[in-house]
């Protein structure tokens, strides 16, 4: 399962790169097509439209469906609509290719969740998990880096062709070494069926679950788009010394993920349950994020970047977890439709977060409370995954009765 793993973390490398590349690309895409502000801010929106609305039919088709196959289509499907971004010509192309990628893309993270469920035990899913955690961090650490200086040398049409093609590239070895046998060992005991809708939204964890993960992708998605504009515009840095910081930030953040995936499982092997191991990751590293966010900005230049640095590393810790809580609740059998709902739920905050910090500036100019806001989002996250979610076990249901884990008419 090594090498089914190693393919997993460089599919959601690749995902977080297709997903950021028009942000990489925008000065010079704007220019060349003549495109306004407003279309340029839709255009940076619209892949959330489709990924979030597309979740819960995701979720749905890789629980229906052989989640290998499914992945492979949408993998098949973001990336011809990343390289056929190379050759539009107009807004409304762009427009469509952006809706495409999304839908895509929204396979990702319920199929990852089934087969990690499926195939990987309780004490081996923080360091699974830990590993796509890492490669959501390293594509936008990529992308910063280097996206910027190939569109500068290159243009972004090539950028978008060939990165496309070699992303293809990815679904040999995966139609090779997929997984395909079930381990019962994996599964536990009992028959899990797969939660309807109604069911779903009458259960506390599910809310739990999907409000902690909006919190955490709301932090995630304000430090993508907005730390570049806070390091130059407010601590003045240039254009490369903030590449490298953000770079950085990322790196550090894929390191820590991984250590804390590995960590966990080790603790667990130790005898602690999953319900004090996971939440400390989860519900503690938002905590440790909250009071970063506070020092970013009353401390001087100096200290804010360090601040930085340890604000995307807690975020690391707390997505190397996330999904293993979700795996776990969900069992095997619901695991691809539970994480479409909730990653539905969380990745409203892609929407919401860029909007809300820019109106927040626009009225009073000033970063300080913007993060403040961020801090809050992050302890009512810690507040979601300590305590609404309850005990870290597998829900179980029985012929469609009610499940057996506390719900919200509890």
């Amino acid at each position: 399962m090594r090498i089914v793993l190693i393919l997993l973390g460089l599919s959601v490398f690749i995902n977080y790169i297709d997903r950021s590349n028009l942000s990489i690309a925008a000065p010079f895409l704007k220019d060349e097509l003549n495109l306004s502000m407003s279309q340029l801010g839709i255009l940076l929106s619209t892949f959330f439209w489709t990924y979030s609305i597309f979740q819960p039919v995701s979720g749905w088709l890789v629980d229906r469906f052989d989640v290998n196959w499914v992945l492979a289509l949408g993998f098949l499907l973001w990336s011809a609509a990343t390289a056929a971004t190379g050759l539009a010509h107009g807004f409304a192309m762009l427009l469509g290719l952006r809706l495409v990628l999304g839908i895509g893309e929204s396979v990702a993270y319920p199929s990852y969740s089934k087969i990690l469920a499926r195939h990987f035990p309780e004490d081996r899913r923080g360091f699974a998990n830990s590993v796509i955690a890492a490669g959501l961090n390293c594509g936008p650490a990529f992308g910063m880096f280097f996206g910027g200086v190939l569109i500068a040398r290159f243009g972004w049409r090539p950028f978008f062709i060939v990165l496309g093609l070699i992303s293809l590239s990815w679904l040999a070895p995966w139609l090779k070494w997929r997984p395909r046998a079930l381990d019962s060992s994996v599964t536990g005991n009992g028959k899990l069926s797969a939660p309807s809708l109604l069911e779903f939204v009458k259960l506390r964890p599910a809310w739990g679950t999907c409000g902690g993960l909006f919190c955490c992708n709301y932090l995630n998605y304000f430090l993508i788009t907005w730390m570049p504009i806070y390091l130059v515009r407010e601590l003045h840095f240039s254009m490369n010394k903030m590449a490298t910081l953000a770079g950085t930030s990322y790196v550090t953040a894929a390191v820590v993920a991984a250590a804390c995936g590995w960590i966990a499982d080790r603790w667990i092997d130790a005898g602690r349950t999953p319900t004090v191991v996971r939440k400390t990751f989860t519900g503690g590293s938002l905590v440790c994020a909250s009071m970063f966010l506070i020092l970013c900005v009353v401390a001087g230049r100096d200290l804010s970047t360090a601040m930085i640095i340890c604000v995307t590393a807690s975020f690391g810790a707390a997505a190397s977890n996330i999904w293993a809580v979700t795996q776990t609740l969900a069992g095997p059998e619901a695991a691809g439709r539970w994480t479409g709902m909730q990653n539905f739920v969380g990745n409203l905050s892609g929407i919401v977060a860029p909007a809300l910090t820019g109106f927040v500036l626009g009225r009073t100019g000033q970063f300080f409370w913007p993060f403040t806001i961020n801090a809050v989002v992050a302890l009512l996250g810690a507040i979601s995954w300590i305590f609404v979610i309850g005990p870290v076990e597998q829900v179980r249901w029985e012929g469609g009765a009610r499940p057996r884990v506390s719900s919200l008419e509890c």
